[in-house]
């Protein structure tokens, strides 16, 4: 499955399933629990899913996207949305992710 794509499931499917267990910690019912750990699931089966020839490279490449990610989710799903420093770095990162996914390798 091509990073573009797996990157931003396994983003959505991380922060939910996070986000369930933060909000059950916080007094919402244990119910929560079993979205949560169903998206925490199919966040690693999505990650896995990523050609790369090393799976710390895939979740170091992973790490930027995810932090774009947790960005857009305070602004849609909280309503903060991100300042020029939460998007200046947060293009920092993916940067980062474009460098470490696409830079030339000796076999």
């Amino acid at each position: 499955m091509p990073a573009a794509l797996a990157y931003p499931l396994a983003a959505l499917a991380e922060i939910a399933g996070c986000f369930a267990i933060w909000a059950w910690w916080r007094g919402a019912s244990a119910l929560w629990l079993v979205p949560g750990l169903m998206s925490l699931a199919l966040f690693g089966w999505l990650l896995a899913q990523v050609e790369a020839g090393y799976a710390g490279r895939a979740f170091a490449a992973y790490g930027g996207i995810y932090i774009a990610a947790s960005l857009l989710w305070m602004w849609g799903a909280e309503g903060q949305r991100p300042d020029l420093w939460d998007l200046a770095g947060a293009a920092l990162c993916i940067l980062g992710a474009a460098v470490i996914l696409a830079a030339p390798r000796a076999g």
